[in-house]
């Protein structure tokens, strides 16, 4: 709550001190959100109603833009914060960034690898626009320019956990037990102060023939592991007691990507080796319920136009190193994901677009159809479904919440 507060402070400060100043820009828009999940009472998945706004103003040496938002539920819970409140300092050679920011890296689509800057709000899973699911991160971002090289440094001196549902969601994952644990949060707050803090750099390339990022960070899991203490009777060998400590770890990471284009083709890359990776195993031998191992993530995708008709697809594979059988994870996890999209009508008003998940490993996945209309400028309505299926997997413990859903958004 304090961190909320002084993020609004900052941002009024940042309006009232340059809106008196020409070019202020305000943009934003207004948008109503319902789900129904497909099942036999029709339940509603979602009610949403949202304003977001963006402030914005930038001149030859100074820019600052503030991304203040509200999503109000049927249930009359609002939810207002500030996504980005940042203020842009420009130079002949470098910039420098300051203040609460989305950072994006990487070529993936739809997955996160060399993309962990900003953290993650999970609440509605992977379902909401990817702008909503990134959050804000307050950082001081330095990029220094030398041609078609870029230099990027971004220091984030508080750290932000990935934001899970709440217990009672439709997209709340329950942890599996042996028996009803107790849970002991002391571990899971990282203490704000110079040695909790986190880096990262870039070192990334544009140019005609192709486009590559080298990136390094030495940064905490957003995603907390389950470090478990069980108390077992010395005669019967009976599980008497369980303790659930949540715990955030320090990670160790280095990758890069890449595109290029072949032809009429497209080809991207990216791929990430995290040392310090924490994993819940049932080795009986472990005395907190979790192992380090070394982690790689990686994806290939190609990306090309067939009569009009734009195509994109993903090979993802995360292989955990030095793997045993005691590790509730998969070594190898599979995972494809599938992009269409065609523009119809006069002016290409009338969208189609279909995105999938397929987990190969898990034989589970997500289908997400959907299509979109512009009626006027600015006045756009789209009409969209998400399929799950599977019986296990990312996607699989979701197959009870297939649903459809209407979306009506005035930008302005």
């Amino acid at each position: 709550m304090k961190k909320r507060f002084f993020t609004l402070i900052i941002s009024l400060i940042l309006i009232i001190w340059f809106g008196f100043a020409d070019g202020l820009q305000i943009t934003g828009y207004v948008r109503n959100y319902d789900g129904v999940l497909l099942n036999d009472d029709m339940d509603f998945s979602i009610v949403q109603n949202t304003l977001d706004l963006n402030f914005s103003m930038q001149t030859s040496k100074v820019g600052f833009k503030v991304n203040p938002y509200i999503y109000q539920y049927s249930d009359k819970t609002t939810v207002f914060d500030v996504r980005e409140a940042y203020l842009d300092l420009f130079f002949n050679s470098f910039d420098l960034r300051i203040g609460k920011q989305q950072i994006i890296w990487g070529k993936a689509d739809g997955v996160f690898i060399t993309d962990i800057i900003s953290p993650k709000d999970l609440t509605e899973f992977l379902l909401r626009d990817f702008e909503e699911i990134r959050m804000g991160v307050t950082a001081v971002k330095f990029d220094y320019y030398i041609g078609d090289n870029t230099f990027e440094l971004v220091w984030v001196p508080v750290f932000s956990a990935t934001k899970f549902p709440e217990q009672g969601s439709i997209w709340a994952v329950t942890p599996q037990f042996p028996i009803q644990p107790q849970f002991d949060f002391s571990r899971k707050d990282i203490k704000p102060s110079i040695k909790n803090s986190e880096i990262f750099a870039k070192y990334s390339v544009f140019s005609s023939a192709i486009d590559f990022e080298i990136m390094g960070g030495y940064t905490w899991d957003a995603d907390p592991v389950i470090h478990t203490l069980k108390q077992i009777d010395p005669f019967t060998h009976q599980l008497l007691s369980l303790t659930a400590i949540p715990e955030h770890h320090r990670l160790t990471v280095a990758g890069g990507s890449f595109s290029t284009t072949l032809g009429p083709v497209v080809i991207r890359g990216e791929g990430a080796y995290y040392w310090g990776k924490y994993f819940q195993s049932e080795d009986p031998m472990l005395k907190e319920g979790v192992v380090e191992k070394d982690y790689l993530n990686y994806l290939l995708g190609a990306d090309f136009t067939i009569k009009g008709i734009k195509f994109s697809t993903q090979f993802i594979q995360q292989y955990i190193l030095d793997y045993d059988n005691f590790i509730v994870n998969n070594e190898v996890n599979n995972l494809m994901t599938f992009l269409a999209r065609k523009d119809l009508l006069s002016g290409d008003t009338l969208h189609l677009e279909l995105f999938s998940y397929f987990g190969l490993t898990d034989e589970d996945g997500l289908i997400r159809p959907k299509i979109s209309y512009d009626i006027t400028d600015g006045v756009n309505i789209l009409l969209g479904a998400n399929i799950f299926f599977g019986d296990k997997g990312m996607f699989g413990r979701f197959n009870k919440n297939d649903m459809v859903y209407v979306k009506i958004k005035y930008s302005f």
